[in-house]
């Protein structure tokens, strides 16, 4: 007796039903439980967008890399050579690394994968520091304009580019 009715509360047997009804009523079932199991599966929540590392601008060719090679070849060969020509070898070696690396940082910032405010605020205050350096004249009130324009610079673009984390990382403001 206990088998029979656990059969009818399973669906297997219900008097007055044709086997075609009942295996279509175990369809419908089977159907309300994977939707109800889906809707209760997490989505992708906000704060894993960007977890992925962003693909590189020249797909998979290793352009920065070679950018990399290229940098430390040079600075190698400048600190070995010497002289003014070693020295301008070297910082074109320096500055050849130093673009490699600001492109990573640009990337993955924008692209939500890992917060580089700091580092791209700081390119950014020195940058305008050299061109204020550069378009002045000499003396000291030249140095506390550059240092001043570039706090100023070093500010806002830290916040502009926290803001902009913000919004493509799902609202963490560092990873």
């Amino acid at each position: 007796m206990g088998e029979a009715s656990d059969e009818r509360a399973a669906g297997a047997s219900e008097p007055g039903t044709t086997r075609a009804e009942r295996d279509e009523a175990r369809r419908r079932r089977a159907r309300a439980a994977r939707s109800a199991a889906a809707a209760e599966t997490p989505r992708r929540s906000p704060a894993r967008r960007g977890a992925e590392r962003p693909a590189a601008p020249g797909g998979r060719f290793p352009l920065t890399e070679l950018v990399v090679l290229r940098g430390r070849v040079l600075g190698s060969v400048g600190l070995i050579s010497g002289g003014s020509r070693g020295a301008t070898m070297l910082a074109a070696g320096i500055a050849l690394i130093c673009l490699a690396g600001l492109e990573i940082s640009i990337r993955e910032h924008f692209a939500g994968f890992r917060s580089h405010s700091s580092l791209l605020a700081g390119a950014a205050a020195m940058g305008v520091m050299l061109a204020v350096v550069f378009a002045g004249g000499s003396g000291n009130v030249l140095i506390y304009q550059a240092v001043l324009t570039g706090l100023l610079v070093f500010g806002a673009s830290f916040w502009a580019l926290r803001r902009t984390f913000r919004r493509r990382s799902g609202g963490l403001s560092f990873r």
